[in-house]
This record gives structure tokens, C-alpha cells and sequence, in this order.
């Protein structure tokens, strides 16, 4: 690849970051999986067909990162008496939007991960069905299921207008 990796990392970091919070929740271990696939693109860099369709290849390994982080924190549970690190907001889109997190932290997994790699991480239905499997119809149902169960959350009611009168 011919392209710095740096501007990679400018162009597409938020992309990524934006399907490791949908994949893992806001917190560390988003921000460790975001670290992870860079630093794995990294090394595949040099060797980056010019085709690649490089939005699409790192939201593949964040996938992969994010799910190897959650493998390794089911594995791993430390009970602890001291709150954990908080999560850092600066440069971090859609920080203040804690709330939608957590809704679409409790959506189901597979609705969760439709709206990731669909709305998050820009990938045609039909490239998520290859990461989650089914068909793209079923990752579009899917995914439209998980945007119906956000918008039914009380707390994203749109104001009404004339409420306060």
C-alpha cells in the first residue's frame, strides 16, 4: 500500500472506533480493541493490495479484535473493590451520547452487529452477512429491528412540538 498509514489511521479511526463501541460498549476495552487493529493493520500494511477496499478490511479487524477481547473478558473476570479507569472522551466521536450506547449495547448481538458494521462501519448488507453470516436480506432485517427497538427507547422520544404549552 502506497498510501501513508498514518492517513489511514486519520481517515478510518473513528469508523473503527465506532464498531468497537458498538461491538464491545464504551469503555477501555473498545479503546484496546481500536489499538489492536491498528496496530495489526500496521504490520499488514507493506503488504495491502492497492484494491483493498481499506474501510472495509479494518472494520473486518476491528470485528476480529472486538471479538477476541470479548473472548479474553469472559475468560478473565477480576472481581475488584476500586471502580474501573474511565473511559477517555477526548478526540472520541459521539462522546456524551452515553445513553445510546447503552441501548444499543442492549440490543440482541446479532441486531447489535448489523447496526455496526451497516450504519457504523459502512459496509453494504451483504458485507456484514459474510462477517456475522445469513443472508443481506436477514442482516437488513436485522439491522432495521435493531433501529426500531433504539427508536422505542423513551429517552430518544423526539419533543413533540407544542409539549410545553
Amino acid at each position: 500500500m502506497n498510501e501513508p498509514f498514518e492517513k489511514a489511521v486519520q481517515r478510518h479511526g473513528a469508523t473503527v472506533l465506532r464498531v468497537c463501541r458498538a461491538v464491545l460498549g464504551a469503555g477501555p476495552d473498545a479503546d484496546d480493541a481500536w489499538s489492536e487493529t491498528f496496530l495489526a493493520a500496521l504490520r499488514s500494511w507493506p503488504d495491502l493490495d492497492e484494491a483493498t477496499n481499506v474501510d472495509a478490511w479494518l472494520v473486518r479487524v476491528a470485528k476480529r479484535k472486538a471479538v477476541d477481547i470479548a473472548r479474553k473478558r469472559a475468560r478473565h473476570a477480576v472481581p475488584t473493590g476500586e471502580l474501573p479507569e474511565q473511559p477517555s472522551r477526548a478526540g472520541i466521536p459521539g462522546a456524551g451520547d452515553h445513553e445510546l450506547w447503552q441501548a444499543v449495547a442492549a440490543l440482541p448481538e446479532r441486531q447489535r452487529l448489523a447496526l455496526a458494521y451497516h450504519y457504523l462501519g459502512g459496509l453494504a448488507h451483504a458485507e456484514t452477512a459474510e462477517l456475522i453470516g445469513g443472508s443481506a436480506a436477514a442482516v437488513r432485517r436485522a439491522a432495521a429491528d435493531g433501529i426500531k427497538a433504539l427508536r422505542q427507547q423513551p429517552s430518544f422520544d423526539e419533543p413533540r412540538r407544542g409539549a410545553d404549552r
